[in-house]
């Protein structure tokens, strides 16, 4: 296209691109259908499955037969629901205290030590262990004779001849301690990064204006750090709704489902009753749990950074 101008001789004009309706590309739907194909396969589907069989009687063998809410009713109406919630319950509690609040110590005290890598290596350690293996070992230490009641009594201090594992709710306390030992030191590295990530900037402008210490974290190392706590919070809540491998192996949710929390009633239910319906039941109402839990939360921290920055 050529145009004229007065006194000038002919110029070329910039072609203008066309104003219609953008082009269907299929490439980015192609370069992301592995990722949504594994998402649905492995996430959406067997929830979709497990919701269905939540509505049937179903053994693993026979075919799955439709009992509609039957399965919800009788879950509500059983008589250790409201033992296991409160175990639940304090599981979630538990591990928002100690694992995040002692990572949070951790970190905070480890940060600027000249010797802050081998400070933090003994609480890394036991996050290599599998779950099952740190119930192992805190098995030796919480069974009755075992490691800790023979160092009570060699003390002579209470609690050298008692079953820590057999009362409630003195069980689900001591698994949690044993949970929160497993569970330091990756919270204690995740508040590392974040406390890497904060600018020197407003910590030098508190130092001259005399804050330090407690102060200093008080003020402004923790209301910087409040995103990342966010996310370690969040991800402490949805673990412990979670909560199974300790618990079955060190009592099985007992004695006499004492110590039991969702996560093993789902699994007492599916794989030890062989009643696939009710074990069902169980994931779906805990998968919703976790769910609101985790959307309440995180609305909350949201509207309330919000209205900081407003």
């Amino acid at each position: 296209m050529t145009t004229v101008q007065a006194g000038r001789g002919p110029i070329l004009a910039a072609a203008r691109p066309s104003q219609g309706a953008p082009r269907w590309r299929p490439q980015p739907l192609l370069f992301a259908s592995p990722a949504v194909l594994l998402v649905v396969g492995l996430l959406y589907a067997p929830f979709v499955w497990t919701a269905y069989l939540s509505f049937t009687s179903y053994d693993g063998l026979n075919p799955p037969q439709w009992t509609g809410l039957a399965n919800y009713i009788g879950f509500f109406r059983d008589g250790i629901l409201w033992v296991t919630v409160s175990n639940t319950l304090m599981w979630v509690a538990g591990t928002i205290l100690l694992p995040v609040g002692l990572g949070l110590f951790v970190a905070t005290v480890t940060y600027r030590s000249r010797w802050g890598t081998l400070l933090r290596l003994p609480f890394l350690i036991p996050y290599a262990v599998s779950g099952a293996g740190v119930a192992v070992v805190w098995g030796f230490v919480l069974q009755p004779h075992g490691a800790l009641n023979e160092v009570l009594a060699f003390l002579h201090l209470p609690g050298g001849h008692a079953s820590l594992l057999a009362n409630r709710p003195v069980n689900t306390v001591v698994m949690i301690v044993a949970s929160t030992w497993q569970q330091v030191g990756v919270n204690a590295l995740l508040f590392l990064v974040g406390l890497q990530s904060i600018p020197e900037a407003p910590l030098e402008a508190a130092r001259l204006d005399g804050a330090d210490g407690w102060r200093l974290f008080r003020y402004i190392t923790w209301p910087l750090l409040r995103p990342l706590t966010a996310v370690v919070v969040g991800l402490a809540i949805v673990a412990s709704l979670k909560t199974f491998d300790v618990v079955w192996v060190l009592t099985q949710g007992g004695p006499g489902r004492s110590s039991e929390t969702l996560a093993v009633t789902m699994y007492r239910d599916t794989f030890v009753a062989n009643e696939y319906g009710t074990g069902s039941t169980v994931a779906v109402v805990l998968t919703v749990i976790a769910g609101i839990a985790s959307v309440l939360y995180l609305r909350g921290q949201l509207s309330s950074r919000r209205t900081v920055e407003w």
